[in-house]
């Protein structure tokens, strides 16, 4: 692999919006490290990119999983940029104990895990972009999905508090909050019907320009720029009225 070769992991690559942007940011001459908790959706990816493609299977909600970015990194013979895109959501309008803690495992727990390690890596070497899917959904307090909401706007607040912390520390780390509105993947599978239903691909094709625009913020598309604005304005004894 040539040295001036931009390298990138993407963290929740072996479906949906992640394996779309792998294969985006390999088109574009990266080479990429993939991961997640299934290897074979990977090993797809790898078999048809060859060497520009280094794999590892790495469960955030794991506590080794720090230590396996870094071994993923070390294959990959460095990282100029870390995307993260693992993540789980439900709808769980009976507060079903378990579906609220596997939430908070994987988008909190494992987020913070994982951001802060790639954080670390790049404070380290001196520079690096951290860029990640969180939603829309962290905008306001969501009925339907208590946990999801809530470890969305935790995501969002996050990557602004690592920001600043950056900036302060003179470190030269750039961040990209991606926040989609509903994207037809897995994740959203089920009875329920989503209004506004984004396509994975058309997704990608926005973040890959946005972290190369080195966007701050970035809400996918202009259907849900509106309608977050709007969610914004609404009084709190306003919300708590609306039916979701």
């Amino acid at each position: 692999m040539t040295e001036n070769v931009k390298k990138a992991i993407v963290m929740g690559a072996s479906s949906g919006i992640g394996q779309e942007v792998a294969k985006l940011l390999l088109q574009d001459g990266w080479t990429v490290g993939i991961a997640a908790r299934r290897d074979e959706p990977l090993s797809s990816l790898q078999r048809e990119y060859g060497e520009r493609v280094q794999m590892l299977t790495i469960d955030v909600t794991s506590s080794d999983a720090t230590v396996r970015l870094r071994q993923l990194i070390d294959k990959l013979g460095g990282m100029d940029l870390y995307f993260h895109a693992s993540g789980i959501g439900h709808q769980n309008r009976e507060l079903r104990e378990q579906v609220e803690l596997e939430t908070m495992q994987t988008n909190a727990l494992g987020f913070t895990r994982m951001i802060g390690e790639a954080y670390r890596f790049f404070a380290e070497q001196g520079s690096g972009h951290i860029a990640a899917i969180t939603s829309i959904a962290g905008t306001k307090g969501l009925g339907p999905a208590p946990a999801y909401s809530a470890t969305k706007a935790m995501q969002n607040v996050y990557l602004q508090a690592l920001e600043q912390q950056a900036r302060q520390r003179g470190l030269n780390i750039t961040f990209t909050d991606i926040r989609p509105g509903f994207v037809d993947t897995a994740l959203l599978s089920g009875d329920f019907h989503y209004p506004m239903m984004l396509r994975p691909e058309q997704v990608a094709v926005d973040i890959v320009r946005s972290i190369k625009k080195k966007r701050h913020i970035r809400v996918i598309d202009w259907k849900y720029r509106l309608l977050t604005a709007l969610w914004r304005r609404i009084p709190r004894w306003v919300w708590r009225r609306i039916k979701l």
